[in-house]
């Protein structure tokens, strides 16, 4: 889905909401081995070329990984791995960075902040999904599938959102709706040629397909609690 068509006031704050660069840290809060810090925007690389010593990230590959050092001023913060994706072929659909470094929290704010200084802002919470929706890389059954696989407990869990983050659900609905749009399209070259008592639709089919698509939505309505 596009938002060149939505209300004027919309586009404007959707606008401001995805061609500016957010960061956040992206593991959980507390000390860990290794800390993620995201990125994603038209200045992604920039930025994080900006703090880090190593290679020229623009003039890398696109699904690439380079070690080097975060730098504030001449002082070492933390040697780090950033994983580089270019966009259109990120999650984002925008230039996406990754910083992997270690998970110390002091670290984690002290490369956060360097970002911001840079022209970075923190990102909202879901705020990388959302771009990821905006620009066409998920539908909005696989943006909420996004959440659900994060809060995963159980096999059952995790089976369902990986099945609705691979699209199985919008593919089982857009399935049927091709379906019907066809047959629609027969009937109404029917009725276009009315006069001529001629079948375009083969009425049986028609009859077992609403029959199908049916039970089918029945289905995914009675799932719902057992989803929920």
């Amino acid at each position: 889905m596009r938002y060149a068509a939505w209300p004027p006031y919309l586009c404007t704050v959707l606008h401001h909401h995805t061609t500016d660069t957010i960061v956040a840290i992206a593991t959980p809060p507390g000390q860990g081995a290794i800390g993620i810090i995201r990125l994603s925007g038209p200045q992604a690389i920039a930025i994080t070329q900006a703090i880090f010593r190593g290679k020229d990230l623009a003039a890398q590959p696109s699904h690439t990984l380079h070690f080097g050092r975060i730098v504030n001023q001449q002082t070492t913060v933390d040697e780090v791995v950033v994983s580089l994706y270019k966009g259109p072929r990120s999650y984002t659909g925008q230039d996406v960075t990754e910083i992997s470094c270690h998970g110390s929290t002091y670290i984690l704010q002290q490369v956060v902040s360097l970002c911001i200084a840079r022209g970075a802002r923190m990102a909202q919470p879901g705020e990388f999904t959302m771009r990821a929706y905006l620009a066409g890389r998920l539908d909005l059954t696989q943006a909420e599938a996004v959440a659900d696989l994060i809060a995963s407990n159980s096999s059952t869990a995790h089976h369902a959102a990986m099945h609705n983050l691979r699209g199985g659900f919008s593919t089982d609905l857009a399935d049927m709706r091709e379906q019907l749009i066809q047959f629609a399209a027969l009937i109404e070259l029917e009725l276009d040629f009315s006069q001529e008592d001629v079948e375009f639709a083969d009425r049986t089919r028609f009859y077992q397909l609403i029959q199908h698509i049916t039970e089918a939505t029945q289905t995914l309505v009675q799932s719902f609690q057992l989803g929920n």
